[in-house]
């Protein structure tokens, strides 16, 4: 009874760290893709195909089918936002579709 119970409870800790380590993953991804997509020389589009690579070599294909980019105003300033939609890992790395959603932002470079 206890041996299950301790069995469950390590089960479900394994599983947090894994959502954890994904959704920190995806997070970097989205900051590097939005640095890219900024720089002067390159457009959004570049960033979210950047962000894509960066998710293909980290995670599974699958995490990297919904990634989205564009340039907005905020404040002022311009900036390219990198938005990524994913599963949310709830049983292994397998989870309800969209059910994990992360921004990566960065200023425009002026040339």
């Amino acid at each position: 009874m206890v041996a299950g119970l301790l069995s469950l409870l390590f089960v479900a800790a394994l599983q947090l760290g894994l959502a954890l380590h994904v959704r920190n993953t995806l997070i970097a991804d989205a900051a590097e893709g939005a640095r890219r997509g900024a720089r002067a020389d390159s457009t959004p589009a570049e960033g979210a195909a950047r962000a894509r690579e960066l998710i293909r070599a980290g995670l599974a294909d699958s995490y990297a089918s919904d990634v989205t980019a564009g340039r907005r105003v905020v404040d002022g300033m311009t900036v390219v936002e990198v938005e990524i939609r994913a599963p949310l890992p709830l049983v292994g790395t397998f989870g309800p579709g969209g059910g994990l959603t992360v921004h990566g932002h960065a200023l425009v470079e002026q040339q």
